[in-house]
């Protein structure tokens, strides 16, 4: 099958081409702004298209060269403090490239299954007594990020009903690994942790708010599930994709920092901290995992220390 992976040099995109690629049934083509792949592990194993799914034109011409069997959505801006700093941008990156997707698969009349990339943010301020949340729970957003994921949620089922396409929204949890950049929670504590260890910081690691509980899970588990939507998913469903387990973001520093041998000092940082905050997240998956059969292999714990090791990579390539 041919699959198109828009924000293939982004954090999951890399990711779901790395695991399509292995499988050996998928002939993957991968879309960004960039001129060339990010990863050297997709370097000529894929097809590469740089185009700006902002521009409409671009848009029509990248579909029309891939035709592809499965779109996997997965550009945007996806970090919420910059949606907060420029709202305007983050709507229209987020909504504004998936209506052009849309738009260009129907004039084209072609018919690929379409998989969304939504997000549990959508969910925003959820009550105690609605977790677990499941795919019924009311959009409450609470950033400009969690509402362009919102929007974008609901055109994917407005075009499933109102003009047939074949759409399937994934609203994964909070997903983290190697490879994820500072600008989330876990690598920020990661690459700090690595910088004191390697002398380049004073042993003081800045936080923001350590009582958040999130739902945490591989990314290379949801680059699975992403797969699995695309086998396996119903048309014109939602899933919630998570490991069912809420942890706090004091727990994972908690788990980090027994993997260095260093002493460090925990500071807060009011710079990291959001306007708005939800105190507990957690999902339920059942839907997702009774119709795909997927379920989380990689232990948190793993995950934590393959980011630290990562970012410990990263700052000695720097010395």
């Amino acid at each position: 099958m041919r699959a198109l992976i828009t924000g293939i040099n982004g954090f999951v995109g890399g990711y779901l081409a790395e695991h399509l690629l292995t499988t050996g049934t998928w002939e993957v083509a991968g879309l960004a702004r960039q001129s060339a792949p990010a990863l050297e592990t997709l370097s000529g194993r894929m097809t590469y298209i740089a185009a700006d799914l902002n521009d409409r034109d671009q848009t029509l011409m990248a579909l029309s060269s891939v035709r592809p069997d499965v779109i996997f959505h997965l550009a945007g801006q996806s970090n919420v403090p910059r949606a907060f700093a420029d709202p305007h941008t983050t709507v229209q990156t987020n909504i504004g490239a998936q209506l052009n997707l849309f738009l260009g698969v129907l004039q084209l009349r072609i018919e690929p299954l379409i998989i969304i990339a939504s997000s549990n943010e959508i969910y925003g301020m959820v009550r105690p007594e609605e977790l677990p949340l499941t795919e019924q729970t009311p959009l409450r957003p609470v950033n400009p990020y969690a509402v362009s994921k919102a929007a974008q949620d609901l055109f994917a089922y407005q075009y499933h009903v109102s003009h047939q396409l074949r759409t399937i929204r994934l609203r994964p949890f909070n997903h983290i690994g190697p490879r994820q950049t500072e600008a989330f929670v876990v690598p920020a504590f990661a690459a700090q942790i690595a910088r004191i260890e390697a002398g380049l910081q004073p042993a003081v690691l800045r936080v923001g708010n350590l009582a958040a509980e999130r739902d945490f899970s591989d990314v290379r588990d949801i680059a699975r599930a992403y797969e699995l939507a695309a086998l396996h998913g119903e048309v014109g469903a939602a899933y919630n994709v998570g490991s069912e387990r809420a942890v706090s973001v004091r727990q994972i520093l908690e788990i980090l920092l027994t993997f260095s041998t260093h002493d460090v000092q925990i500071e807060p940082d009011p710079s990291r901290m959001r306007p708005s905050d939800v105190p507990r997240v957690v999902c339920d998956a059942s839907r997702f995992r009774t119709d795909t059969g997927w379920t989380p292999h990689i232990p948190l714990e793993q995950t934590l220390f393959d980011t630290l090791e990562y970012w410990r990579s990263r700052v000695q390539e720097q010395l």
